[in-house]
């Protein structure tokens, strides 16, 4: 398993797309910061609307709304979103489909015993993947505002890094959904679709509307796009904190062992 880790993590460093996906992470947060940046300038405001722009109340509270944000604050309102969870399974089903486009996975993987130890490999690339663009992006975050002057309310060191805890831990068990999905598909289409439409809360949407049809239990706030944006645990609480690991254990859990029945009841 750790020879196989070992070439995984050669491999991703040396991946393009690993690049290119941090590459858009990146540009992304920072037009988010610019149009925060933008949004919460009265003065901007006030310019727009002497070009004609209409603002109203609500516009003005959303620019004092931002101006009052602590780091943490704005960072959820970016991060929260369910973007990185877009780009994180986007990524994962691209590197692990890789696998089998360049024949890498015969050769290390032919005899079926080796079958778990590959699985087990990936399970710790996802959360040495999710990880990175998760601690990238909440740094992206602290420093892009003040590279253009804009200064939220600063949060304590220990809140920060509870928040991006409990961050990646729900991103490292989407990631696991697009191993688990590459394995049994052989193709990045499902793993791409699924990310889109799961990180955007395009299934939380659907679930919740079908089970206030149905009258069902609110089952969507136990998905991982939920718990992405409800996690706001240094601000929520030991409940908010339980929920984010249990759900995310159970998930991951679920795509762990699909990932393995996909490796062993499928060949290669």
């Amino acid at each position: 398993m750790f020879n196989m880790l070992r070439m995984d993590l050669r491999r991703l460093f040396k991946s393009r797309s690993f690049y290119i996906v941090l590459g858009i992470t990146a540009l992304l947060l920072i037009l988010v910061t610019v149009m925060a940046r933008s949004l919460s300038d009265p003065e901007t405001l006030a310019a727009m609307e002497e070009q004609g722009a209409e603002i109203d109340e609500s516009d003005r509270m959303m620019s004092e709304y931002i101006q009052n944000m602590s780091q943490l604050d704005f960072m959820h309102e970016s991060l929260g979103s369910g973007f990185l969870l877009v780009m994180t399974g986007i990524g994962m089903t691209l590197f692990v489909n890789g696998d089998f486009s360049s024949g890498f996975i015969k050769n290390t993987c032919c005899v079926n015993p080796r079958r778990r130890d590959y699985v087990l490999s990936k399970v710790t690339l996802a959360g040495i993947y999710s990880g990175i663009i998760t601690v990238l992006s909440v740094l992206l975050m602290l420093l892009s505002p003040v590279l253009i002057h804009m200064y939220p309310a600063p949060d304590s060191i220990s809140q920060i890094w509870r928040y991006t805890l409990w961050m990646w831990l729900p991103h490292w068990a989407f990631a696991l959904m697009a191993l688990a999905l590459v394995l049994l598909t052989r193709s990045t289409t499902l793993g791409i679709i699924l990310s889109l439409v799961a990180g955007s809360g395009l299934t939380v949407a659907f679930v919740g509307a079908l089970g206030k049809l149905l009258h069902w239990p609110p089952l969507e706030q136990f998905f991982l796009s939920s718990v992405v944006k409800g996690g706001y645990a240094p601000q929520s609480g030991i409940t908010q904190v339980w929920v984010v690991l249990a759900c995310t254990f159970a998930w991951a859990a679920i795509y762990g062992i699909g990932s393995l029945l996909a490796m062993e009841k499928r060949d290669i």
